[in-house]
C-alpha cells in the first residue's frame, strides 16, 4: 500500500492562529503514515516556500493546517496551481466553511435548521441594545474566519456586546453575532460521503471554547452519543446536507446543538478538524471500526 502514494509532504504548522494545535495534529498524522510504511515528511510553510514541494519531489500532500493559510481556500489553490494533489476540500468548499458567516447564508437559502444572526462588520455603528434585543437578549459572538473558538465569547448585555465585538474585530473586520443556543453541543465527522457516529461535548464551562478544547481535563466526550436513532439519523442527514451546501468533500466534521425545544441547529463546518489521536474525527472514526492509522492512509487516498 504505502508505495501508492509516492512522496507525502504532511503539511502543518503554518502562520495561522491554531498554529500550536496544527503542530500536534500534524506530529500525530506524520506518525502515523510512517509507521505504515508511507514515505511521508513534515512540511511548514512557515520555514518553506511552497517551491520546495517541486525540488523536494513530493507526489503529494496531507493537509493538517488549521485556520487561515491552510484551511480557507489559500493553499488549496497554491496546490492547484502547483498542481499537487492534496487532501480535504477544494478551494471553494474551504473557503466557504471557513467563513462562518458565508456558512450561516448557505445553511438558510438550504432551509437547514441553525440559530437566527447578525452580521456586524468592523467601523458600522452598531446599536448593541437594539442587536441583543432582535436576538433574544443572549448572543455568541465569532470572527468569521478563526477556529478552535479563538475571539469568541458570549454577551446578555450591550456593554459585553460591545467588549464582544471588540475582541472579535482583532481577528477580523466581519462577525458573526448568533442567538445563544441553550442546550447539548454535538459533532457529525464526515469520512468519504459517509456521516461517522455522533459525538456529545459536554463541559462544566460556559461553553465549549479553546480550553475546553485542549486544555481541560474536565471535558467528557460521549461516542456513540447517548440521542435516539431517530435524533441521530436526523442530525447526519443535516449534517451531510450542511457539509455538501458548503462545497466541502473527502473528510471533515460539522458542528451543531441540541436546543431546549429538541431542535438541531447546525454551527458550522470544519474541513481541516484536530486530528490528535485523542482529537474528534479519530474518535469517531474509532467508533466506526477504524484505528488512527486506517483513518489518515483513508484520508490520504483521496489525494490519490
Amino acid at each position: 500500500m504505502s508505495s501508492k502514494f509516492g512522496k507525502v509532504a504532511v503539511m502543518f504548522g503554518g502562520t495561522s492562529a491554531e498554529r500550536e494545535v496544527s503542530l500536534k495534529s500534524g506530529a500525530a498524522v506524520l506518525k502515523a503514515l510512517q509507521a505504515q510504511g508511507i514515505d511521508a515528511h513534515a512540511f511548514d510553510p512557515k520555514d518553506q516556500p511552497l517551491s520546495a514541494l517541486e525540488a523536494q519531489a513530493f507526489d503529494r500532500v496531507f493537509i493538517v493546517l488549521h485556520g487561515r493559510g491552510g484551511e480557507d481556500g489559500t493553499m488549496q489553490g497554491a496546490l492547484q496551481l502547483h498542481d499537487m494533489p492534496y487532501t480535504g476540500s477544494g478551494v471553494l468548499g474551504s473557503a466557504l466553511a471557513m467563513d462562518k458567516i458565508r456558512c450561516k447564508f448557505l445553511f438558510s437559502a438550504h432551509g437547514l435548521p441553525t440559530a437566527p444572526f447578525r452580521v456586524a462588520q468592523k467601523g458600522d455603528d452598531i446599536d448593541y441594545a437594539a442587536m441583543l434585543a432582535q436576538l433574544n437578549g443572549k448572543v455568541m459572538v465569532k470572527p468569521a474566519n478563526e477556529g478552535s473558538s479563538i475571539g469568541m465569547s458570549a454577551a446578555s448585555t450591550a456593554a459585553e456586546l460591545e467588549q464582544a465585538l471588540a475582541l472579535a474585530f482583532e481577528y477580523d473586520d466581519a462577525v458573526l453575532v448568533e442567538q445563544w443556543i441553550n442546550g447539548r453541543e454535538f459533532t457529525v465527522s464526515m469520512l468519504d460521503g459517509q456521516a461517522l457516529p455522533v459525538i456529545e461535548m459536554r463541559t462544566p464551562r460556559a461553553f465549549y471554547d479553546y480550553e475546553a478544547k485542549y486544555q481541560s481535563n474536565s471535558t467528557e466526550y460521549l461516542c456513540p452519543a447517548p440521542i435516539s436513532a431517530e435524533q441521530t439519523a436526523s442530525l447526519q442527514q443535516s449534517a451531510m446536507a450542511a457539509f455538501k451546501a458548503v462545497g466541502a468533500s473527502g473528510w471533515g466534521r460539522v458542528d451543531a446543538m441540541l436546543d431546549s425545544d429538541g431542535q438541531f441547529r447546525l454551527l458550522e463546518v470544519n474541513t481541516v478538524p484536530g486530528m490528535t489521536e485523542k482529537s474528534l474525527v479519530p474518535m469517531a472514526a474509532r467508533a466506526a471500526g477504524y484505528s488512527f492509522e486506517q483513518l489518515v492512509a483513508k484520508i490520504l487516498e483521496q489525494a490519490l
